[in-house]
């Protein structure tokens, strides 16, 4: 819902740590985009952001790095047509926005001497997902240190095998502010924390590795102690799974994948190709397919920044528009892109709130949040039992997609060969290889346990990389191929 309390608050904010500690205030913002709109543009914006971030990391015992870092600055746009003038400076002096608008405005300039006026300030409406602390004072430092000996203490005592445990704490108080041409001013204040486990399992002279973590919009103090187990819990169970697992077997066959995290493929191998700018130039494998299906029916994909706390979450993108929660697929037909303000623009349709970008150093694109599928209406235990032979898939490590075919291929973390319904073994080295538009119509059974992931993803896209969150419900596929080892 939106609250205008928490908007004006962290607008308030904003100015506090953009635009008061420079001798900046909203008349010399104006001013700006002023000097821009003279060159006849489109549309213009100003994205001011300050981040303080800090990482710790442990291994074999002690604390072997920290890091602290403060970094802020402002990107200046333009937009004509489909051309984009950008420039960015990491001085908020006056000076340094005068001379970066004065760039941006020579770049954009098409002959023009139109002098557009700026319209009157509007405060953008803006939801309150999550507060507006500082994760990197949410606990002190000796409580941090004692966090990550806390990991490492749980993971060596949960199995014998474990030979070597690495853990890391990172934290991240963002604060951005938009100002657009069109008068809108939008603020955002945006905690990010995340604890990571990585643990090394040896039997005789095999090894493996196995990991986990996760993290949110909130302070470092999340990680109590049922959550740090379930993390540790997860990443022993992983790595000693892995030492009994034997070569994947390689074809095409039924593969089910678990809730959750592997919602990773459904992010990667139709996300992207759900995203504006790809349909709009027609290079994605969904472009011109609205009203049509496909999908399987009962295949239902959202898009969904609006949930409280986590990790892909937004109050506002960062153009300062409202973050929604976008029905992309509906039983199994397709119903819309995601947008940024530009590509809407040029496709004529509304932005849906997903104009995204890495920093202030950045030009924003349209980019996922949350990606998840909602639930059918089979059990897991249902979906597995219904394999005659097949593989079951509940982690996933790298994969690569290529938008324009659909095309993927990615690397099972941990998985299982199922046989007559039940779970016969681990396997290792399976890789699932397919096209993302046609793995979705062969989607025969949709379990009922949609999961979000724990709050570990990251995105990247065209060099920048934004935290995003994925999900799914147990999914059976059939005729999926696999490349195996055995």
């Amino acid at each position: 819902m939106t609250s205008r309390t928490p908007t004006i608050a962290r607008l308030q904010t904003a100015h506090q740590y953009l635009l008061e500690p420079h001798g900046l205030t909203e008349t010399h913002l104006r001013r700006a985009l002023g000097d821009m709109l003279s060159a006849g543009v489109d549309d213009a914006d100003l994205y001011f952001q300050y981040t303080r971030a800090e990482g710790w990391s442990l291994e074999e015992g002690i604390v072997k790095s920290g890091s602290f870092s403060i970094d802020q600055g402002v990107g200046v746009r333009a937009i004509s047509g489909e051309k984009t003038a950008f420039a960015y400076s990491d001085d908020l002096s006056w000076t340094a926005l005068r001379d970066a608008a004065h760039t941006v405005r020579t770049i954009a300039n098409q002959g023009q001497n139109k002098r557009v006026k700026v319209a009157p300030k509007l405060i953008a409406p803006a939801r309150s997902l999550y507060g507006g602390i500082d994760p990197t004072q949410s606990l002190d430092s000796a409580s941090k240190v004692a966090l990550l000996e806390k990991v490492e203490r749980l993971a060596k005592a949960a199995d014998s095998r474990v030979v070597q445990v690495m853990a890391s704490l990172a934290s991240e108080f963002d604060v951005v502010m938009v100002a657009r041409a069109d008068g809108v001013m939008a603020a955002d204040v945006r905690p990010l924390s995340r604890l990571s486990v990585t643990v090394i399992a040896q039997q005789g002279a095999r090894r493996e590795v196995g990991s986990a973590g996760g993290g949110g919009r909130l302070g470092l103090d999340m990680f109590d102690d049922a959550l740090v187990q379930q993390y540790v819990t997860d990443a022993v169970g992983n790595a000693i799974t892995n030492l009994d697992a034997q070569a994947a077997p390689a074809g095409e066959m039924t593969v089910v994948l678990g809730s959750g995290w592997p919602g990773i493929l459904l992010h990667e191998a139709v996300g992207h190709g759900l995203e504006g700018d790809f349909n709009r130039k027609g290079s994605s494998a969904f472009a011109g397919r609205i009203g049509e299906r496909v999908a399987a029916k009962g295949v239902t994909v959202l898009d969904d920044g609006t949930i409280a706390d986590r990790r892909g979450s937004l109050n506002i993108d960062d153009e300062g528009n409202a973050s929604q929660r976008n029905v992309l697929i509906e039983d199994g037909i397709l119903r819309g892109y995601i947008q940024d303000s530009m590509n809407a623009r040029l496709s004529g349709v509304a932005p849906t709130g997903n104009g995204r970008r890495e920093s202030y150093a950045h030009v924003p694109m349209p980019r996922m949040t949350n990606t998840y599928m909602l639930n059918g209406e089979h059990t897991p235990d249902e979906i597995i039992g219904s394999i005659k032979k097949g593989l079951y898939a509940t982690n996933f490590g790298g994969g690569q997609v290529d938008i324009t075919s659909g095309k993927f291929v990615f690397s099972a973390s941990q998985a299982w060969w199922v046989e007559n319904g039940q779970l016969k073994y681990p396997v290792k080295g399976a890789t699932l290889v397919g096209n993302g538009p046609d793995a979705l119509t062969r989607v025969s059974m949709i379990g009922n346990d949609m999961a979000l992931d724990s709050g570990v993803g990251t995105c990247g896209k065209e060099g920048q990389s934004v935290p995003v969150g994925v999900g799914q419900p147990t999914l059976r596929i059939d005729g999926l191929t696999v490349g195996g080892t055995a």
